[in-house]
C-alpha cells in the first residue's frame, strides 16, 4: 500500500500553500496532499485505507471551523430575507420567499468568505472573490438547501409569522442540519485537495 505524498494538480490556491510555516495546517507540506491510498489488491486493505482517510481529527476540526464560518455567512442572509421580505411583501408565496432566502444566504456567505480572504490572507479583492467562489459554492448551495428544507419541515410546510415563537425555534434544527450537510464534503476537499484553506 502506497501513499501519494505530493500535492495533486489544482490543489490549494492559497498563497501560503506548501510552506512549512503556513498559518493554516492544511496548507503545510503533505497535510492535505494525502489522497485515498492505493490498495495492493486486497479489498480489506482498501476498506481500511478508506476508513483511515476519514479519521483525521485535525482535518475534521479545520473543516468544522470552515463550515461554521460558511454557516454564519449563510445564516445572515437567509434569516434576514425570511424575516424582512414578508414585512415588505406580506403575500409573497412561500416557495418564492425560500428561493430569495437561498440566494441571499449564498450572497452573504460569499461576501464573508471574500472579506476573510482579503483580510487574513491579504489578497486583492478580485482574487479573494474568485477563490471564495471556487472553494465554497458547492458547500454554500448544499447548506442553503438543507437549511431551507429543514426550516420548511419544522414549520409544518407553512409560513409562520415572525412574531410567533415557532418561527424562531424552527431555525435551531435548520442551522444544525445546515452545518452537518456540507461538513463531509468540506472535510474531503480539505483532506484530499487542500481546498478551503482559509
Amino acid at each position: 500500500m502506497t501513499t501519494n505524498t505530493e500535492t495533486p494538480p489544482a490543489a490549494c490556491t492559497m498563497p501560503e500553500h506548501g510552506r512549512p510555516d503556513a498559518t493554516s495546517p492544511c496548507c503545510r507540506p503533505g497535510a492535505a496532499a494525502e489522497g485515498t491510498p492505493e490498495t495492493t489488491g486486497s479489498p480489506s486493505a482498501g476498506r481500511a485505507a478508506q476508513a483511515g482517510f476519514w479519521r483525521d481529527f485535525a482535518t475534521w476540526r479545520r473543516a468544522s471551523f470552515n463550515t461554521a464560518q460558511c454557516l454564519l455567512g449563510c445564516a445572515i442572509g437567509d434569516i434576514a430575507a425570511m424575516t424582512l421580505v414578508p414585512i415588505a411583501w406580506p403575500e409573497i408565496p412561500l416557495a418564492l420567499l425560500m428561493a430569495i432566502a437561498i440566494v441571499a444566504g449564498i450572497g452573504t456567505s460569499l461576501a464573508l468568505e471574500t472579506v476573510v480572504l482579503r483580510v487574513r490572507e491579504r489578497m486583492p479583492w478580485p482574487s479573494a472573490l474568485r477563490i471564495a467562489w471556487g472553494m465554497s459554492l458547492i458547500s454554500m448551495v448544499a447548506m442553503e438547501l438543507a437549511m431551507n428544507v429543514t426550516d420548511w419541515v419544522a414549520m409544518g410546510g407553512e409560513r409562520i409569522p415572525i412574531h410567533h415563537a415557532g418561527y424562531w425555534l424552527a431555525w435551531v434544527p435548520a442551522l444544525v442540519v445546515g452545518f452537518l450537510a456540507p461538513l463531509p464534503y468540506n472535510y474531503h476537499q480539505l483532506r484530499r485537495h487542500g481546498r478551503a484553506c482559509h
